[in-house]
């Protein structure tokens, strides 16, 4: 064993906290976990190495995403449990989100937490090479690991919990959307997508009042696995249909998060006025 590692107090699980900064800004990266395999990787390789808590295995920071770290010094705090590096970040973007770092997020005066960051590269451009997923596929491999779990991106199945942070549902919805991307470029004759996209606009939007009527039926049956699996293929045209008219999941969100807070009432009538509005100048400019 090197001498140095006799100087680093892993925990009773055989890791350590390791932080990542980054050399020229000095900005943190992220935080992750290092055992003693890990530390003398990125030694020997020159690039960060981390442990993985959810995967039980070493992780290459980057080889899902290609945005490695390149060692520039490492640190060890003065109780001997933390490590900092400071990092040269391939591709400006240490986190899975598509963000520079991971702490993306700052809490207000009203003691909520603000997204102040904002996502520099769609993360379906960063991760749908990998994953060769067809829209509305059931299989979750190469998507980024709960951002929980201190796991910053990985390949593996995505534990329940991680399904209901607005994150996750955040990062599934621009995958999908970069996926659209991908099938609308291909042949109508082997890509549902390409067909929907390609097709007649009556046909696509046919197809909406179908998946709408069939979740209804679903709820009125209480059928609950039914009602997700409909809802999921209601979910997925509505997708289709934003791309074909130029749109994509980020405005529906931001939508949402405008109307966050609003009663729905009150939205009603403001919509209503604003319709109101938009008629009375019609009629005033004919």
């Amino acid at each position: 064993m090197s001498d140095w590692l006799n100087e680093v107090r892993f925990d009773d699980k055989g890791l350590i906290t390791a932080i990542a900064q980054d050399a020229t800004s000095q900005h943190v990266l992220m935080v992750a976990h290092m055992n003693r395999q890990a530390l003398e990787k990125t030694l020997a390789t020159g690039q960060a190495v981390y442990f993985s808590r959810s995967r039980q295995r070493l992780w290459h920071k980057g080889e899902e995403s290609g945005h490695f770290q390149i060692l520039k010094s490492i640190r060890l705090d003065c109780d001997g449990d933390v490590v900092l590096m400071q990092v040269e970040q391939v591709g400006g973007l240490a986190c899975h989100t598509g963000r520079p770092s991971c702490f993306f997020q700052e809490l207000t005066q009203g003691h909520d937490w603000q997204v102040v960051e904002p996502v520099h590269k769609d993360p379906a451009l960063i991760y749908a090479a990998k994953s060769g997923l067809e829209p509305g596929s059931s299989k979750q491999s190469a998507v980024p690991a709960d951002p929980g779990g201190g796991d910053i991106e990985g390949e593996g199945v995505i534990a329940p919990k991680t399904l209901a942070t607005p994150e996750f549902l955040g990062t599934v919805f621009h995958r999908l959307q970069g996926l659209l991307s991908q099938r609308a470029q291909s042949d109508p004759s082997t890509s549902y997508v390409a067909r929907l996209l390609q097709g007649p606009e009556d046909s696509l939007l046919k197809k909406i009042g179908e998946e709408a009527c069939e979740t209804v039926m679903a709820c009125k049956d209480a059928d609950k696995d039914r009602i997700v699996a409909e809802t999921a293929d209601l979910w997925f045209h509505c997708l289709v249909t934003l791309h074909r008219y130029g749109l994509g999941p980020a405005e529906v969100l931001a939508e949402l998060q405008r109307r966050e807070g609003l009663s729905g009432l009150d939205e009603k009538a403001a919509r209503q006025a604003d319709r109101r509005a938009v008629d009375s100048k019609r009629s005033r400019d004919v």
